[in-house]
């Protein structure tokens, strides 16, 4: 039976998605519903053959392929940072199963959806591959976003990466092959990229040198997903994030500057030279990238970067923490770090050559001072 035709089957007629860190499980198709809530190196584009795997198109009245509409999807880390804003957009056309086992999302973010019956919350933890086997039936996809996301915490800890990034994804993997699942989006980093030397770097440089274990575990991760395609014909997005920022921010540069002028508005201790160059990318336009990519390119695997065309120091965004909190005369103190970086790991310099998913349709509507600005005064009205 072609592939073509597979998909076909699996996603009949007109498919929409249209309307959106830890674990999402989606819409469930109509007579299914359920109401209860329960707790470049080997690596680079040319290794993501462009193959013949692809969701049929249909017409429909506006002449746009929709392709999460009235389908039960999967988001893990949804009651995260990005996944509560994804699960915001998906929730709205489609039946959202989250799974989450809490150690850095918070249920506040998803509490808006208690009541809704399309809504279903499993507080499970990705390591427990029976958990996954039991929450994966009937799912049309997932969104998997279930990380430890604290890039700095490698140099401590040198297994968190590979249990809560390489080892969930694994699990994650395995439990759709066993059930049948085949489409999957996952959320990977540009710091699989490690120092690159062509800035702004696009999705086919090489080679891929991680110098964090973060960005490692993530490129473990990208490639682990695309042999599961290859292996047992399954459909998938990769996207390499720039740093994403916004409402519901957790952790990163912006929370920890807000935190520390708030316990001393005089002096601010800034990690490295605070020369550090990088992009960012305001939340909301992150998961308009997620959803675009999903619904208007059918590869068999659909890598893409998402961030923003410009990039911003530390200090600039120092100067804008401070200007928002309405604070003047503030004390920068660098501790310079290693090598200028704020830790080992820390990539001094990143900014994403976006062109393939404009090409595609998708562009981002702030740049990296914009998305900081609207950043910044979110955290501190929460």
């Amino acid at each position: 039976m072609p592939i073509a035709k597979r998909f076909s089957e699996i996603f009949p007629g007109p498919i929409e998605l249209e309307k959106s860190k830890l674990y999402l499980i989606g819409f469930q198709n109509k007579n299914r519903c359920r109401k209860n809530t329960q707790k470049d190196a080997g690596m680079n584009a040319e290794n993501y053959p462009e193959k013949s795997v692809r969701v049929e198109e249909d017409d429909t009245n506006s002449g746009t392929q929709k392709a999460l509409k009235g389908k039960s999807i999967l988001v893990t880390g949804g009651a995260g940072f990005i996944g509560s804003h994804l699960v915001d957009r998906l929730i709205q056309d489609n039946a959202v199963t989250v799974m989450d086992n809490f150690s850095s999302g918070k249920k506040g973010f998803l509490a808006q959806h208690f009541q809704n019956p399309n809504f279903r919350l499993i507080e499970e933890d990705l390591l427990d591959l029976a958990a996954l086997e039991q929450a994966m039936p009937g799912k049309d996809m997932v969104f998997h976003l279930a990380a430890n996301p604290d890039v700095k915490l490698g140099a401590e800890n040198t297994r968190v990466h590979l249990e809560q990034n390489v080892l969930a994804t694994y699990n994650c993997l395995e439990a759709m092959r066993k059930t049948g699942v085949r489409r999957i989006a996952f959320t990977s980093t540009s710091t699989t990229y490690g120092e690159a030397k062509v800035v702004p770097t696009p999705e086919d440089y090489g080679p891929l040198l991680p110098i964090s274990l973060y960005g490692a575990s993530k490129l473990c991760c990208e490639a682990l997903i695309s042999s599961y395609c290859h292996t047992f014909e399954m459909q998938s997005w990769i996207y390499r994030f720039a740093n994403i920022v916004g409402e519901r921010g957790t952790h990163g540069v912006l929370v920890d500057f807000i935190r520390k002028l708030r316990e001393n508005p005089g002096e601010l201790e800034i990690l490295g030279s605070g020369k550090q160059r990088k992009s960012y990318l305001e939340v909301k336009d992150c998961v308009r990238a997620m959803i675009y990519a999903v619904e208007n390119s059918h590869e068999e695997i659909n890598l893409f970067n998402i961030g923003s065309r410009d990039s911003i120091d530390v200090t600039r965004i120092a100067d804008i923490v401070a200007g928002r909190m309405g604070l003047s005369g503030v004390n920068y103190r660098y501790t310079g770090g290693v090598d200028g970086r704020g830790w080992k790991g820390d990539v001094l310099t990143m900014m994403l050559s976006i062109e393939k998913i404009e090409r595609l349709g998708w562009t981002p509507e702030h740049g990296s001072a914009g998305a900081i600005e609207m950043a910044v005064d979110a955290l501190l009205r929460a």
